[in-house]
């Protein structure tokens, strides 16, 4: 069974990204309150929550259930593919 807080830590970093992309959601208003979205800050912020997402996923490699796995994997490849990283 997925830990709840694992899965709220994966979708609280996709959506700072998303945000910082220029989704708007409630986390666009938080983001923007914090300077995150800040003309060049935007970029920088979703690639650094990509980086955050990547280590997790290589540090957490073999210890996570398949549920966990692909909501890591999902969140990854969806900011990859945003950010033509």
């Amino acid at each position: 069974m997925p830990h709840p807080d694992f899965i709220g830590l994966v979708h609280s970093l996709q959506a700072t990204a998303e945000a910082a992309l220029g989704d708007l959601n409630a986390a666009t208003a938080s983001a923007a309150r914090d300077g995150l979205l800040a003309e060049g800050r935007a970029e920088q912020t979703a690639r650094r929550s990509l980086t955050l997402l990547t280590m997790l996923a290589e540090k957490t490699r073999g210890n996570l259930d398949l549920t966990e796995a692909e909501v890591l994997t999902g969140a990854i490849g969806a900011l990859r593919a945003r950010l033509n990283h």
